[in-house]
Formats: C-alpha cells, structure tokens, sequence
C-alpha cells in the first residue's frame, strides 16, 4: 500500500488530474490548483524512500508530500503547456483546521499553542479562489503562489528533472501509464 499522507498529498491529484484530462482538454481554459506547502522547505526528495518510510515522522511524510505536490504541478504544467488548460499550486498559510489534532507525543500540545497564530479557514481559501477565478493568473502555469502572489519554491521544488522522474513513479505506484 502506499503511506497515507503521500497518498492523500500527491497521489490523489496526480490520479484526479489523469483522470479528467480529457474532460479538462474539453472544458479549456481550465484551471487544476494543487494545494502545497512551505513545509515542503526543509525538505529533499528521496526517490528510494518517497512515502518516508526510513525514520518515519508525520512532519517529513507531510513536508515531503508537499514537496512532491510542487514537482507534480511543474510537471503538469509543462505537459498542458499549449492545451488551454493551466497547473498552480498554492501555500495557503497555517490555517486554523483539525491538521494534527490526533497526532501523537507533544505534537497535538504544540500545534494547538501554534494556532493562536493560524488564520481562519476563509482566510486560508483566498488563493485557492484567487487561481481559480482571477484573470490576472489565467495564463500563468506551473507557479507557486502564496497571499495570491507568485511565490519561489526552493530550488530542490524547481528541480524539472525531478518532476519528471517523480511523475514516472507516481504513474508506476498509481498503475497508470505516464503519458
């Protein structure tokens, strides 16, 4: 099986997009949003251990998921290039959500100290609304936003030769043929 958090993060829209790629082609101009992470900043891709199983903590299966949310949207966006349809993917600030609440150890402790500085969840939705509706971002693609402004990944989220051996291995976990 695959982790759960890599599953839910990435494999989940990696599927969702193969899946409706033709009804996104059909719909142009379409829009996919992906929801990442600055916990993808601390965070390096390990393509021997990419659902984190080596030394497993919730905190790198969550900062690596995202990372691996990024490379999906750069990868996509190159693959769409042309087609109408656009990939971004956005971080959408420490929201004030359940994320973490059956955590184990002091996580739970820590998370709920951290919330009094979480914004709400309406806060949180504003860049997802923003790229799914503004025509100030229609014909950008393959960006990372941030407060509905393009923002810079790391370098190791930049990386295309990694989006593109990510999305090799995700199409081979998912049973999908990767084109």
């Amino acid at each position: 099986g695959l982790e759960l958090t890599f599953a839910t993060n990435h494999v989940s829209y990696f599927v969702l997009a193969h899946v409706l790629r033709e009804r996104l082609f059909a719909a142009a101009p379409a829009r996919v949003i992906d929801t990442a992470s600055d916990a993808h900043r601390r965070m390096k891709l390990d393509f021997g251990d990419l659902q984190s199983a080596d030394g497993y903590t919730a905190f790198t299966a969550y900062g690596r998921s995202k990372l691996c949310s990024i490379l999906f949207t750069r990868e996509l966006a190159r693959r769409l290039e042309g087609s109408g349809v656009t990939a971004n993917c956005l971080h959408p600030g420490f929201v004030n959500t359940r994320f973490g609440d059956r955590a184990g150890g002091l996580m739970p402790f820590i998370i709920r100290l951290l919330k009094m500085f979480a914004i709400s969840p309406e806060k949180g939705a504003e860049t997802v609304v923003y790229l799914a509706s503004s025509d100030h971002v229609a014909k950008m693609n393959g960006r990372y936003f941030y407060k509905c402004l393009p923002a810079t990944p790391t370098k190791e989220a930049q990386d295309d030769n990694a989006a593109r051996r990510l999305w090799q291995e995700t199409s081979r976990l998912a049973g999908l043929d990767a084109d």
